[in-house]
């Protein structure tokens, strides 16, 4: 399992890996920050780049704000790292 702490930026031109932002991971989503549609985006995005299924996915803190942190199941911290440079 591992937990990662993710900055999103809603309304980008392409949901992506933007690289690190202090201690976080920043993320570009292309969708925008209303009625969760950015938060499932974060979601989807973080699952596909893991390689496990959407449902292994959660957010733990920050459902409201920009600055999240997710728990993924069915991965190591290193290799989620690695995938996310």
């Amino acid at each position: 399992m591992a937990r990662i702490t993710v900055k999103v930026q809603p309304r980008a031109s392409r949901s992506e890996p933007a690289g690190r932002l202090g201690d976080a991971w920043k993320l570009r989503l292309a969708a925008p920050p209303v009625d969760g549609k950015a938060n499932q985006e974060c979601l989807r995005l973080l699952a596909e780049l893991a390689g496990v299924p959407r449902a292994a996915v959660r957010i733990l803190r920050g459902e409201t704000a920009r600055t999240k942190i997710v728990e993924i199941d069915g991965i190591e911290q290193a290799e989620l790292e690695r995938r996310l440079s």
